[in-house]
């Protein structure tokens, strides 16, 4: 079992849903934010470092002794050119070089379906590796630190898992009708992380961040073949959610039709609230 996980953007929503869920005897969960992570319940044994992930001193400090990376740090929505370049692209190239440095050797890069997000619901399950097509910068973004993970991974073998997350939510269930076809359940994210950090020899891979959905069109191949098997199906809240919002229509909708559903026709570079 993996000891000590840095895990990046650790004050963030999804960070601060994930603590308590990855909690292990044994474990240690060092968190690296700009803002003091809060006080759970259940978070098991924790390191705090304040620091932004673009401090190169910092981050490498923070990578030491460090059995794997879940980097979910940086800008998480839509924004200007210029906060999304800073956060995202030079905090993951901050991160990747201390990574190189300290020998860490594994991360977990979280990506997005909005690196992909003009692709369009195909007739069977869309392949994890299926080529970028963002949606907006913060998409654009996400794709380049796929692209500069892999540049790590073939230049000094870092092992790299990036999962294009779906929809993860601090509730646990999905919001909205596109929810029905893109939600990540938190217990799954669990699962997936865990299969993530304890997988061997994964090499670079692809994945997708989605739930055992009726209604999804995420491929799970991938994540099978790592020992990810989701349980949860959103299908439990179709029959609430339709009736309170009518029938999605996954054929000429394009908000559900394309994978990043509305993000497709939001001001580009618009920071979002």
């Amino acid at each position: 079992m993996t000891k000590r996980i840095l895990m990046t953007g650790a004050s963030g929503a999804v960070g601060t849903l994930l603590r308590p869920l990855l909690a292990r005897e044994g474990r240690v969960l060092r968190l690296l934010d700009i803002v003091e992570p809060p006080a759970l319940d259940g978070t098991g044994a924790e390191e705090r470092i304040i620091a932004s992930v673009t401090d190169a001193d910092a981050v490498l400090d923070a990578c030491r002794d460090v059995d794997a990376v879940l980097h979910l740090g940086g800008q998480s929505v839509e924004s200007t050119l210029d906060i999304v370049i800073e956060r995202n692209l030079r905090g993951t190239m901050t991160l990747l070089e201390a990574i190189r440095l300290a020998g860490v050797p594994r991360i977990i890069l979280a990506s997005s379906n909005h690196a992909a997000g003009f692709h369009l619901r195909g007739g069977g399950p869309l392949a994890a590796d299926i080529a970028a097509r963002p949606d907006t910068l913060y998409g654009w973004s996400k794709a380049a630190i796929e692209s500069a993970a892999r540049l790590y991974h073939d230049r000094y073998g870092l092992e790299v898992l990036c999962v294009r997350i779906g929809a993860l939510y601090a509730t646990p269930i999905p919001m909205g009708l596109r929810g029905l076809a893109t939600w990540l359940s938190p217990t799954d994210a669990r699962r997936l992380i865990e299969a993530c950090l304890s997988c061997e020899d994964p090499g670079y891979r692809m994945l997708w961040g989605v739930s055992h959905n009726t209604r999804r069109w995420a491929s799970l191949a991938e994540g099978h073949e790592i020992g990810y098997y989701p349980v949860d199906d959103s299908e439990v809240f179709a029959a609430e959610m339709i009736a309170a919002n009518g029938e999605p229509d996954f054929v000429n909708d394009p908000n559900l039709t394309r994978i990043g559903g509305h993000w497709c026709d939001i001001p580009l570079g618009e920071p979002m609230p």
